[in-house]
């Protein structure tokens, strides 16, 4: 089938100018305003906010980010010391708008684990899980966990009535040490996130983005100079590396290297999972880039569907990560219950379970992506 889109590695296709990137970064500068102003009348004060609130601040990250990508990839095309200015201010507001979002999505996806691995048939509502106490929801169904797997990734042995009350009596008490713990977390964020949008620090930034809706600081040259190289060197910085990355390793359904460390007393973050967040960053920007050529990026532009894949797949990885990561912190906690500490462990081997699962499903998705290219 023919492509039906630009390729940045084509030197027949048309040029495209540095225009389009103005008119892309217009674009997203006006989206932020506009998602700036309906955070603003939401009144997003009340920690979680309303509906339009939380899109509002998904928008404003949204934008953000699209701003900072393009920055980074087309930088040879914008004045030097305006884009270097500014680039380090988007990654501080990105990432203090993302972490109240993040710690949220964290204590839901464990607290789900837990439920899972209850053995229960169904996953608690919504609206349930938010109005009912984290520890009653786990400690409702756990009786029925068949923890004969468990034990195999843990390598342990021994009565399963024994394994069965231990889990079952650590669940309820892992739970509600995980939404105190996080739950602590998101509104310390809520209230750094607040006080950001308050800031001179994040004025200067709004003030900063309000003048590129109307005018992007381009070189002389940027006009007539086009894009293709600088996209195509996204990308081919995004397939090296990919190629880096032990896909041989990813195609196992269970990495077991990746348990053993993460139980270790070292709190510090899993070694193999560097490079792969390295790569949904690299991912990321190459998707600005294409956005930047097609002049597309807004909520009801085209989606290209195989890298809206493989970038779930890495975004599973990362969640699945950072919750892993969450559980053996929690089962560090000082003079926590034998019971609450295995508990924890069976959750973090769970989600380092998902982090292999992410892998491989990434792995399928590229390599299919390769033939078809190749």
């Amino acid at each position: 089938m023919a492509q039906q889109h630009l390729d940045p590695t084509d030197p027949t296709a048309t040029p495209v100018t540095g225009e389009a990137l103005a008119g892309y970064l217009r674009a997203q500068a006006t989206e932020f305003l506009r998602a700036l102003r309906q955070h603003r009348e939401t009144g997003a004060t009340a920690q979680g906010g309303t509906e339009d609130s939380v899109d509002a601040a998904r928008a404003l990250r949204r934008s953000v980010r699209r701003i900072s990508g393009s920055l980074h990839t087309f930088r040879p095309l914008l004045e030097t010391d305006w884009s270097e200015g500014l680039r380090p201010e988007l990654a501080w507001l990105s990432g203090t708008l993302s972490m109240e979002h993040a710690y949220e999505a964290r204590l839901e996806r464990l607290l789900l684990a837990l439920h899972r691995l209850s053995g229960a048939s169904g996953l608690p509502a919504q609206t349930a899980a938010a109005s009912a106490s984290p520890a009653t929801v786990v400690s409702g169904r756990t009786a029925g966990l068949d923890t004969a797997p468990l034990k195999a990734a843990h390598g342990t042995s021994g009565p399963a009535d024994t394994d069965r009350g231990n889990l079952t009596v650590g669940a309820a008490k892992a739970g509600a040490l995980l939404e105190r713990q996080l739950t602590l977390a998101r509104t310390r964020a809520h209230s750094t996130a607040l006080q950001a949008l308050g800031s001179s620090r994040f004025h200067a930034v709004a003030d900063k983005i309000a003048v590129l809706a109307s005018e992007v600081p381009l070189t002389a040259a940027a006009p007539t100079t086009d894009l293709r190289p600088l996209a195509a060197a996204a990308e081919e910085r995004l397939t090296d590396a990919v190629a880096a990355l032990p896909l041989v390793t990813a195609g196992s359904p269970y990495n077991a290297e990746a348990l053993v460390h993460g139980l270790s007393p070292d709190p510090a973050p899993h070694p193999q999972d560097a490079p792969w967040h390295q790569v949904r960053l690299l991912l990321r920007l190459h998707r600005y880039a294409r956005e930047a050529l097609h002049g597309t990026g807004g909520p009801g532009g085209p989606v290209d569907v195989r890298l809206l894949t493989a970038g779930q797949a890495l975004d599973r990885h990362r969640d699945a990560s950072e919750a892993a990561a969450a559980a053996a912190a929690s089962a560090r906690t000082p003079r926590i219950a034998p019971a609450t500490a295995y508990a924890l462990g069976v959750l973090h081997a769970d989600q380092r379970h998902e982090v292999e699962a992410a892998r491989f499903a990434f792995q399928q998705c590229w390599q299919k992506q390769t033939v078809r290219t190749s």
